[in-house]
């Protein structure tokens, strides 16, 4: 879960200070907050991800490494839970599950506008 969190925020950071997405892939907004489901399936079932297959550093642009690591030194020490309770106060993903009850499965896409308007706002 910690790793879906961190992931998220790379997004989030990268659309606001790069001005683009780091990655392709879209990221939902389920029960627990927001996912990226090929990442999810990926690693479904490990409790702790030591790399990833399809990952490669050498692809990143120096901007996208940046915003990567400012994503670590903020978020890195915090828990997977304390990460998901952040997300649930936050706009992209209460909105993309308005309607839902807590708890309720649900895969709406949280877009990359209403990313780039919230964390471009605070």
């Amino acid at each position: 879960m910690k790793l879906q969190k961190l992931v998220y925020y790379a997004q989030a950071w990268s659309l606001v200070w790069d001005e683009r997405p780091i990655f392709k892939e879209p990221i939902e907004a389920w029960a627990n907050g927001p996912v990226v489901p090929a990442l999810f399936k990926a690693h479904q079932g490990e409790f702790t991800v030591t790399k990833e297959p399809k990952g490669d550093i050498s692809k990143l642009d120096g901007d996208a490494r940046d915003t990567i690591n400012a994503v670590l030194r903020t978020y890195g020490d915090k828990s997977a839970n304390w990460l998901s309770a952040l997300t649930h106060r936050e706009a992209p993903w209460a909105d993309a599950r308005r309607g839902l009850s807590d708890g309720v499965r649900g895969n709406s896409v949280i877009s990359h506008g209403a990313m780039a308007d919230y964390y471009g706002n605070l």
